[in-house]
């Protein structure tokens, strides 16, 4: 590379992608669930990292509850309550796994659902 393309790259326009609400949502319940399902796979071996993820998750869900729950939320109401109903669930759940009476089976189908939802361009 020459001088000039250098200078040229070095003072042309930086060009970042621009990302929604909805793309960022979809990016983070992805890392979660990956952890979580990382997590679910070494229990045995790395328990702290077990616990720290479904606390990543119950982190999320419980925001997600906090941000439908309010009035500014635009989004149909029988979908505020569908999530906030899927928040309760996971906290419940949660308790469960973490107890030893359940798996995190749920928790990842729940998290892959919606991820679906996130990243559907709603054409069918």
């Amino acid at each position: 590379m020459n001088v000039i393309e250098q200078a040229r790259q070095a003072y042309a326009p930086a060009q970042f992608p621009l990302r929604t609400a909805r793309s960022v949502e979809a990016q983070l319940i992805s890392q979660i669930t990956a952890a979580l399902k990382k997590a679910s796979d070494n229990v045995k071996v790395d328990y702290p990292a077990f616990i720290a993820a479904i606390h990543n998750n119950r982190r999320f869900w419980t925001t997600m509850a906090i941000d439908v729950a309010g009035d500014d939320n635009g989004l149909p109401n029988a979908l505020r309550a569908q999530i906030f109903y899927l928040a309760e669930f996971t906290e419940l759940h949660s308790k469960k796994v973490i107890a030893g009476n359940a798996t995190t089976d749920a928790l990842i189908e729940i998290n892959t659902a919606i991820l679906r939802g996130l990243n559907s361009t709603g054409v069918q």
